[in-house]
């Protein structure tokens, strides 16, 4: 079947909203054929949450929670990897990705957190860490040379061993920030727990995680929603909180 533009338009028809039917149309048909094409050579596969055309003409990027795959409209093929712009010099499979794995920092529980800061402390970041976390220690030390931070730390026991112990211990400590600090820059092990303790926001910390796919420590979150998947050194740091002031 042909379209003439001349007839559509004598027609009275809205020529541009038609097109847009079209194409929405064929969009809906390459989406339905390549779920259905994986359904049927892939049973086992991960559901596929969302299936759009990618940046690149003829592929289609495939959803799987916050992981990525491209696909033919047919869904003959299945490609890993990213999609970098040559031109532009730009990762377009990572952009992507930061746009879907971002926390709105407005929704963080803070009173969750571990609270401390340098300077006025106007800039902000979260941090998931796990006490027996390298990293993590090393990220701590030298978050100190950072000015006018305020930084919220949500324990993350997740490495094993006495990490569960050693959240709950400098958490129901009488200055749970002090025993944070202490044991990750001076290697002081947190005060034993006395009594009672209410430690259940750490669990709510691992839910958070969860849903969060925060799957690694430290986890950094910026006010701009952005996120940084392990420890970065000061001066990339200080790039980020920039830029995260700006948006």
């Amino acid at each position: 079947m042909s379209f003439a533009p001349s007839r559509l338009l004598r027609a009275g028809l809205p020529l541009v909203g038609l097109l847009a039917g079209l194409f929405g149309a064929a969009v809906q048909a390459d989406e339905a054929t390549i779920r259905k094409t994986l359904a049927e050579r892939y049973p086992n596969l991960p559901k596929v949450d969302e299936v759009r055309p990618a940046p690149v003409a003829g592929l289609w990027e495939l959803r799987f929670g916050t992981e990525l795959m491209y696909s033919d409209a047919r869904g003959n093929y299945l490609i890993q990897g990213e999609i970098i712009d040559t031109a532009a010099k730009r990762n377009l499979t990572e952009e992507r990705l930061e746009k879907l794995t971002a926390i709105d920092f407005s929704t963080l529980p803070l009173k969750d957190a571990i609270v401390w800061k340098t300077g006025n402390g106007k800039r902000r970041i979260a941090v998931f860490a796990d006490p027996n976390c390298g990293y993590c220690k090393k990220f701590e030390r030298d978050l100190l040379a950072v000015k006018d931070l305020t930084v919220y730390t949500f324990l993350l026991p997740i490495l094993g061993g006495d990490s569960p112990e050693k959240s709950r211990a400098i958490w129901c400590a009488k200055d749970s920030t002090a025993a944070w600090r202490n044991w990750m820059v001076e290697g002081q092990n947190p005060p034993r727990v006395m009594g009672q303790c209410d430690s259940s926001a750490i669990e709510r910390n691992l839910a958070l995680s969860k849903r969060h796919k925060v799957n690694g420590t430290p986890a950094i979150v910026f006010e701009d929603g952005s996120r940084a998947p392990g420890a970065i050194p000061p001066a990339e740091l200080e790039k980020r909180l920039a830029a995260s002031g700006k948006s």
